[in-house]
């Protein structure tokens, strides 16, 4: 098998090397190939789960990576909203989008999360990544999360309880239920949004929700049990040291 595969390197890739064969002994060692692939069809899948499994260490190597240099900007940021423990044993970063209707059904479970295990904090990280208004919300809930946290949680609550997209109207209507003042988006400063997309990008975020936990990437609206069970894993992990 492992003469087959130097047999096929070569002859898949002329530029790399020329190959030490004339073009009948080519033709030969394509057709064997090509009848052991035939014969042993596992022999690629095998080849591909391998591949996936060393594409997936590399890119949890570098996710690792990057959570270490961004510890400050991820966790601690204090113009990200923060919920549950202040000195939490586990810390979960959830990049959301007020237009998505998946991060919408997600959002009450880390609600519940936190509420269920005090020693969990969760930071939210808004990302435009629907539409203009999912920049001019983001914007607005990070605002007021500057001025006045409480009522950053009220107007988070009703700006994800929306059906559908938001508009002007609809952020304007929000942030008056709860007593804040609408800002005029022209006005607003988008520094910390666009931290939390180049922290998306560095992290291969491809869409929301997206949950850190841990050093794994979450991707989508997984149900609580299975959040609840990675969470459980980590803190099981905090307190063996």
């Amino acid at each position: 098998m492992k003469k087959l595969l130097i047999a096929l390197l070569v002859v898949s890739a002329p530029v790399l090397a020329a190959a030490p064969f004339t073009p009948e002994q080519e033709t030969r060692i394509k057709e064997l190939i090509q009848e052991t692939l035939v014969k042993n069809p596992s022999f690629l899948a095998e080849a591909a789960d391998a591949y996936d499994k060393q594409a997936q260490k590399e890119q949890g190597d570098i996710r690792r990576q990057v959570i270490e240099q961004n510890k400050q900007a991820l966790f601690h940021d204090v113009n990200s909203p923060r919920l549950g423990a202040k000195d939490a044993k586990v810390t979960l970063v959830n990049f959301t989008d007020y237009n998505c209707v998946y991060c919408k059904k997600f959002d009450p479970e880390l609600e519940k999360l936190v509420k269920n295990h005090p020693q969990v904090a969760v930071v939210i990280k808004p990302l435009p990544y629907r539409s203009e208004s999912s920049l001019t919300s983001a914007r607005q809930a990070l605002m007021l999360w500057r001025q006045d946290p409480a009522k950053f949680w009220l107007l988070h609550q009703r700006l994800m309880a929306k059906k559908g997209y938001h508009d002007d109207a609809s952020i304007k209507a929000a942030a008056n239920k709860v007593g804040a003042m609408f800002i005029d988006p022209d006005q607003l400063s988008s520094d910390t949004v666009n931290t939390n997309l180049q922290l998306a990008q560095h992290l291969a975020v491809s869409g929301t929700p997206a949950t850190l936990i841990g050093d794994q990437l979450v991707s989508g609206a997984v149900p609580y049990e299975q959040l609840e069970a990675l969470v459980k894993a980590q803190l099981e992990q905090a307190d063996r040291g």
